[in-house]
Order: C-alpha cells, then structure tokens, then sequence
C-alpha cells in the first residue's frame, strides 16, 4: 500500500476483511505491514481496524451470513495479525515507564479478543503486561496478584452470565490491595454493572482503560461484601433459580413437548439445543436477579430474537417458554416479574400474524 496516498481506516478495514473472511493470513498481515509503512502507528491500526473487523465478524455471525467454523478462522488470523503488529521486531522491547498490570478475562470467559487488544495498547504505551488470557479462574488470578503485587487488574468480560463471577473476581482481588478496573459488553455500556459489582473502576475500550491507569488509582483500603454491594441477594431469589436451573430447564422442555408434539420426533440434536436455548434463558434469568437489572434479561432476549429470525425461526416462539418457565416460578416474585417482563418485551416486537413455533 505505500507510494500513494495513505488508506483510511475504512479502507484498510475491508481490505482485512476480505483477507480475514477468505482465510488468507498472509494477505491479512500484509494489510496492516502495508498500513505500518505508510506512517499508521501500531496502536491506531489494533483499535480503529482490526477491532472493527473483528466486531464486524461477530455481527455477520449473528446475522447467519458466515458459519461458526468461519468466525473461529478470522478470529485466529485476526490474533496473528495483531502478533504481526506488536512484535513484528523480535530484538526489540517495548520500555517499561509506567508500572506493572494484569490483564485477565472474568473465569468462565472465553472471548478473549478485547482483553488482548488492552493488553497490547498498554504494552505499547510503557506498561508492563501480565496477560492471563482467557477464563482465568479467579484464585489463580489472586495468586498471581501476590507473586507480581500488580498496580491494577483490567478484568475483561463479554457475557454478563459471567458477571456473578467477575463480582468474585473484583471482591478478591481488591481483598489483597489490587484495584480492578472492569470492561467488556457485560458490564454495561456504561460500566453501570462494573459499578455495582464494587470495581474501582471502568473503561469502555482499550484507550479508556489506559485513560484510567494513567490518571492512577488508590490501592483499596476496604472491601465490600456481596450482600453490601447487592442487598437485595438477601431475598436468595438468584441461589434458588440457580440451584433450581437443571429442574427448569428438564421440566420447561417437557411441557413444551406436550403443547407441540412435533417435538417428539426431534432429533437427538434438535433436542439437545433446544435444551441449551432453554439454559440460556434460565441463565441469563439467574444474571438479571444477580444484579437485580430487567435489562441484562430483555436485551438477551432480543439479541436472541435477532439470531433465531436471521435463522427463519420465528423469534416469538420464545414467549411460549418463558410463558411455561413462568409457571414455575410462582413462589418467586422477582423472577416472576423479570420473565413476564422478557415476554412483554418479545410480545412488543412480534408479528402476530406469524405462526407460533417452538425455538
């Protein structure tokens, strides 16, 4: 690419798409070596093109229009390409200037892209890194805290069902002095879960959370317990829908095979992914009473609604089980109510003329 006028972001974006998407990882890093000669810094090129490609991947699964297998492919040429960027001098090495800090995804989580490209735009900016990668279990995390005694944790998480466990997370490490700055989608847009989960603080992207370091945190002094940081726990309403998770979602699917006989003649893999919908669902059920937020449930909800009509499955087949899972939670007022408002809000975005199916 060099010798003309510099491409744009946009321009470099879809030239590593086509790389990426055609499974050509030799054309992909030679887009960014290109765009490196032509005078675009490392850390532009990681945060306004191969982020976007990336989130651009994700959205194209979502909308049927690749496979899984094709995500899983441009994901890892994505990860080489960012290798290509940060380390595409081997004797050279970064200066360390400003401290030392660990980046880690919330245990249970494997979407570790976005912490990646965190952990790179600070080893850009002077930082030394510990990048612990994915699904990083909490007491590991916590050791490696008293081995390096880091000056901040950047906890990564993608799928707020993981948000029960970044609050372990975030309650341990600042238990032995470490503050936690918190970022991914699960968190909230804006950071309103990482808030309420006690985390010190909150970025929205790799340049916020470097924002934050720089502007420096306080070593905590005292830590919070869950039940201080979300009192309504006391009501024990997410224990009970957790512990109760493997009997909602055995009986849920068998009363939707009473209401739609079809379903006895499902395959063994019709029946087994109908069963991890109906997970999910209670899942992400558990998540909203956790944090005690109706949305976590209803945006899922619709994302899946999203995901089911770029599949031709009718997306309002889903108010029938939540119909039936509510049946189940009678002697629980909080679920009650978070259901029946996931139904209202499916309910608001269906044709009715559309035939009920089951999901």
């Amino acid at each position: 690419m060099s010798g003309g006028p510099r491409a744009s972001a946009g321009e470099l974006g879809e030239a590593l798409w086509k790389a990426v998407i055609d499974g050509d990882e030799y054309d992909a890093v030679d887009v960014v070596r290109g765009a490196l000669a032509d005078g675009w810094q490392e850390e532009d090129l990681l945060l306004d093109v191969v982020a976007a490609v990336q989130a651009r991947i994700g959205l194209e699964w979502a909308a049927d229009r690749i496979t899984v297998a094709q995500e899983h492919a441009a994901t890892a040429i994505n990860e080489r390409v960012i290798t290509a960027l940060t380390y595409r001098d081997p004797g050279a090495r970064p200066d360390v200037v400003k401290g030392r800090v660990t980046v880690s995804c919330v245990d249970g989580e494997w979407h570790a892209f976005p912490a990646r490209l965190v952990a790179e735009t600070l080893r850009l900016r002077g930082w030394q890194v510990d990048y612990l990668g994915a699904q990083t279990p909490t007491p590991h995390l916590v050791a490696h805290q008293h081995h390096t005694n880091s000056d901040a944790v950047l906890l990564s998480g993608s799928i707020p069902t993981h948000l029960p466990r970044a609050h372990t997370a975030i309650n341990a490490c600042r238990s032995v002095g470490v503050p936690v700055v918190a970022g991914g989608r699960a968190f909230g847009v804006d950071g309103r879960y990482a808030r309420a989960l006690g985390a010190d603080a909150w970025a929205p992207d790799a340049r916020g959370a470097a924002a934050v370091l720089e502007a420096g945190l306080a070593r905590p002094t005292h830590v919070r317990q869950a039940v201080d940081d979300l009192p309504h726990l006391a009501d024990q309403e997410y224990s009970m829908v957790v512990q109760s998770r493997g009997r909602l979602v055995k009986e849920t699917l068998t009363e939707l095979e009473r209401r739609f006989p079809p379903m006895k003649e499902y395959s063994d893999a019709q029946r087994e992914r109908t069963a991890e919908d109906l997970a999910h669902v209670v899942d992400f059920l558990a998540t909203a009473l956790y944090v005690d937020a109706v949305e976590v449930f209803t945006e899922f909800l619709g994302w899946t609604a999203d995901v089911l009509a770029a599949r031709h499955v009718p997306p309002h087949s889903l108010v029938t089980g939540l119909d039936i899972l509510a049946d189940r939670l009678h002697d629980f007022p909080r679920a009650l109510s978070v259901v029946r408002a996931g139904a209202a809000h499916l309910t608001d975005r269906t044709d009715p003329a559309v035939t009920d199916t089951v999901v």
